[in-house]
């Protein structure tokens, strides 16, 4: 038992240093991050030095602040199993697949497009954001402002989502697509670029 003991106390004292190197990378001050939590700087101040004890409590809103997962903040073992289980849900008749686990910010879907999809005519939405998508298979039509494009597997688009715009499946076959969506406008940079051949 004291092990165990020895083992939590380690894993307990390490959260306060990786706290206040999350809040320092963001650039945040105690204050912000007060204003955003609900929790007091004198809380957050010796949660960071190690002079008070994390809970649960606090951990979680700590957890969505930083948008890291709670395993992060206090360094949890790793489980072995790298595979996101999240389950997939019915969006207006189009299957979305979760493939990030972070809440907030740059989110990830797998989405399955029913064949001819929607029934009828599209009205363009605008809304904050930017989205990229990646056609896997099927094609995909953009309506995109005065633009109408027809997307076929392994094309791209990028567009901030301010813009009147609206996705549809008009081949006869279901449409796989890869969606990247920041809600605040964040974009997806490319680091490397495919050679030519």
């Amino acid at each position: 038992m004291a092990k165990d003991d020895d083992d939590l106390g380690t894993v307990l004292s390490a959260v306060g240093p990786r706290l206040r190197a999350l809040r320092l990378h963001r650039g945040a001050t105690l204050g912000e991050l007060s204003a955003t939590t609900g929790i007091s700087i004198s809380t957050l101040s010796r949660l960071e030095s190690g002079q008070r004890k994390p809970t649960l409590e606090l951990l979680l809103p700590l957890a969505r602040a930083h948008q890291v997962p709670l395993d992060e903040l206090v360094d949890a073992p790793e489980t072995g199993d790298p595979r996101i289980h999240q389950r997939s849900f019915d969006r207006h008749g189009v299957t979305m697949i979760p493939l990030t686990r972070r809440p907030g910010g740059l989110q990830a879907y797998k989405q399955v497009y029913p064949p001819r999809w929607p029934a009828g005519d599209v009205e363009q939405q605008t809304h904050e954001g930017y989205e990229w998508l990646y056609v896997l298979s099927g094609r995909m039509r953009l309506l995109l402002g005065e633009h109408d494009l027809v997307l076929a597997p392994g094309e791209v688009a990028e567009f901030d989502t301010r813009t009147p715009h609206a996705v549809t499946n008009p081949g006869p076959d279901p449409a796989e697509v890869l969606t990247l969506y920041g809600p605040q406008g964040e974009r997806a940079h490319v680091r490397a670029r495919p050679s030519s051949r």
